[in-house]
């Protein structure tokens, strides 16, 4: 089981530097989709089966309108793909960078630590991942409504990026 969940984490990190890397944001907004995929993965294989499922239906739903923007926005008839110079370049140097971080702090992970959540406690009745979302709209309350500002803030700012010149969000560059 830890061999699955190290090879997921690292699909995990492969997609962020694929991501970090290209310019093209059709390309991006696939490799955001995958890297979500991925990681909702590496929660499941940790024991939780709800939050994942959770994660994974409102990133998508994120994701389907940050593509929606990017796509009218950035309307380039040859965009950059991941096996273009510049960006198997930059997919290089950050994989070097993650391999630098993962040489400093590798020695440190244990695999004790890649518990599921079921094997953590001893007989309980509730499971993990559903104690998890009780504590997160119990006491996470305030995170949640000041975490919903923000988005909300971040929506108007984007609406007032795309806006130009009075235009409308649609436009062409």
């Amino acid at each position: 089981m830890t061999y699955g969940i190290w090879l997921t984490l690292f699909c995990f990190v492969a997609g962020l530097v694929a991501v970090a890397s290209n310019p093209s944001p059709y390309f991006a907004a696939l490799g955001l989709v995958v890297v979500a995929g991925v990681g909702c993965a590496a929660l499941v294989g940790s024991g939780g089966s709800f939050l994942p499922l959770v994660l994974f239906l409102i990133y998508l739903g994120g994701m389907l309108v940050v593509f929606a923007y990017s796509a009218a926005l950035a309307a380039e008839p040859h965009p950059e793909t991941w096996g273009s110079g510049p960006v198997l370049v930059s997919m290089a140097l950050l994989s070097l960078a993650v391999g630098g971080v993962f040489a400093f702090f590798g020695p440190e992970m244990y695999e004790a630590s890649w518990l599921g959540v079921d094997e953590v406690g001893g007989l309980e009745v509730v499971r993990g991942d559903m104690a998890g979302v009780a504590l997160m709209y119990g006491c996470g309350g305030g995170f949640l409504v000041s975490a919903a500002g923000a988005l909300l803030l971040a929506l108007f700012v984007v609406l007032e990026l795309t806006r130009g010149l009075s235009r409308g969000a649609l436009r062409a560059v």
